[in-house]
Order: structure tokens, then C-alpha cells, then sequence
């Protein structure tokens, strides 16, 4: 995205609180196809193509080889990318940041939230909690404008739910991203698991739920919870919520107000039922007391 396309969404939101997530996918997915360009370099070899434009080609499946993953949604993705190629978040950090000085200069209020995704540890988000805190204060200083932003992290792998109480202290804020929890609790990759092995699961009661649909409150809720006590607990201001598919079912949202988080990410098509769901939660806890 661009600094304009950051601007449209601040703007549109104005006076709210926005998370803008940091690049989260694999690098692989923003290259050309190896199969395609392999295809491609064959052809120009064999038919003896312009040697110019064959170099070209070779240069980029020579890199595309380089980068490519065995197992990539557990390789080279999310804060990673930040740590090796720093360039990468601090493109998307400054677009942020430029978008939200502009706004400022235009009496907008704007809530911005940098979120990076990933993390194993407090190592890795004070490294770029560092470069992102530099790169506001240039903005700043180069656009004479004072403004406020956070600066958090999605926990989406149980270490780092285990590990909360360290990279809370770098974090303003937690959003647990449910869909790769969910992957990396279970052992099950989504695009898998669904088409084969899960309706079998189901349907021999060795699974009640499908756990990409139903938040799995047995494993992933008690490391959702276990994270948020433990990150709490070392920074008090820390602020928690889930982002995923996850966010607008009933038992999803009952457990969520149960465990005190602060918010719920959801579709925009589940709202009006969170809400109901929310205020039942609500209510059910109010007659218990």
C-alpha cells in the first residue's frame, strides 16, 4: 500500500483507532511464478531469444531459486522480512507515518497502530519498535507536526504467547491472530487440514468442532489467555484483543469477555450479531454476580 492508500483509511476512520499491520505474508508471494518463468527462460534458450532480455529473466529465476521455501507460511514471513530486510518495514512504517502527519496538518484526528506480526520473542519487536519510533521522529521533525501512534504486536505462535511477559515490554498492545494460532497449536496447515483429514475428524467425534470455525478455547484459548495474564501483568497498560476469523461467533465472544480482553476484530457481515453475542455475555455475567 501506499502513503495515499494510508491516508484514504486514517481519514475514513478519523478519530478512531486503526491498526495497519505490517507485511505479513511470504516474500515468495510477491515474485513472478518459478514455474512460469522457468517455462519462459526455456523457450527464449531454446528458440535463441534476445540476450539481453534472456539475462534479464535468468537474473530474476536465479533470485526467485534463491528465496524459495520448503515450508514458506513457516519460513521467511511477518517481522523476519522486518529483521532481515529492514527496508521492507521501513517503507511501510514511513508511508504510515507520512499519511498521518498530512492528516494532522489537515486538523484530522487519527489514531494510528503498528502492528508486527510474528514474533518469537522481545528481541525481534524491540529491534523494530526501535526503527519504527526513529522513523516517526523523522517524520515529525521533517513534516513540523507532533503526533501520537502505538506500536504492538499480533501473537501468533504459542511461544510467544508463553514468552508474553517479555515482549510486552516492548508492545503498547497484543492482538492475538487467531488463524496461524490456530495452525501453529494444532500442527494443521488450513489449506490442508479442511479439504482432507477434518471432515473425517468430525464426523468420528475425534473433533467437535472444525478449530479454523470455532475458536479451540482447550489449546488456543488457554494459550490466549496464559498470554494476556502474563502480558498484563508486566505492562499494565497493555491492551488485548483477537483478530481473525474467530471474532464473531458466540462461544468466541463469550470466551473473550470472559478473559477480559479488550476488543474483538470481526468481519463487518458478523457485526450486529457480536453484538448481540457481546451483550448476552454481558448479561449472563451481571446475573451471575
Amino acid at each position: 500500500m501506499q502513503k495515499d492508500d494510508f491516508k484514504g483509511i486514517l481519514k475514513e476512520m478519523e478519530g478512531l483507532p486503526v491498526i495497519i499491520r505490517l507485511l505479513d505474508p511470504p516474500l515468495h508471494e510477491f515474485l513472478p511464478n518459478y514455474e512460469d518463468l522457468l517455462v519462459e527462460v526455456s523457450k527464449l534458450r531454446m528458440e535463441k531469444a534476445d540476450q539481453k532480455q534472456l539475462r534479464e529473466k535468468e537474473s530474476v529465476l536465479k533470485k526467485i531459486v534463491a528465496l524459495r521455501e520448503i515450508n514458506p507460511m513457516l519460513g521467511h514471513r511477518g517481522c523476519r522480512l522486518g529483521i532481515t530486510f529492514p527496508e521492507i518495514y521501513n517503507m511501510q512504517t514511513r508511508a504510515v507515518f507520512e499519511a498521518v502527519a498530512e492528516l494532522i496538518a489537515e486538523k484530522i484526528s487519527v489514531e494510528p497502530e503498528i502492528m508486527i506480526p510474528l514474533v518469537i520473542n522481545e528481541k525481534e519487536l524491540a529491534i523494530l519498535r526501535k526503527e519504527a519510533v526513529r522513523i516517526a521522529e523523522e517524520v515529525m521533525k521533517e513534516k513540523k507536526v507532533r503526533f501520537e501512534y502505538k506500536i504492538g504486536t499480533m501473537i501468533e505462535l504459542p511461544r510467544a504467547a508463553l514468552c508474553a511477559d517479555k515482549i510486552a515490554r516492548q508492545a503498547d498492545f497484543f492482538s492475538y491472530g487467531t488463524n496461524d494460532l490456530t495452525q501453529t497449536t494444532f500442527g494443521f496447515s488450513r489449506d490442508d487440514a479442511e479439504g482432507k483429514f477434518i471432515p473425517i475428524y468430525l464426523e468420528d467425534k475425534i473433533l467437535t468442532d472444525n478449530p479454523f470455525e470455532i475458536l479451540d478455547q482447550d489449546g488456543v484459548g488457554q494459550l490466549i489467555e496464559i498470554g494476556t495474564q502474563r502480558g498484563r501483568k508486566s505492562n499494565k497498560n497493555l491492551e488485548v484483543g483477537i483478530c481473525g476469523e474467530h471474532g464473531g461467533g458466540p462461544s468466541s465472544v463469550k470466551f473473550c469477555h470472559r478473559i477480559g480482553l479488550d476488543y474483538v476484530s470481526c468481519s463487518p457481515f458478523t457485526l450486529f450479531t457480536f453484538n448481540i453475542f457481546h451483550a448476552r455475555a454481558k448479561l449472563e455475567e451481571d446475573m451471575v454476580k
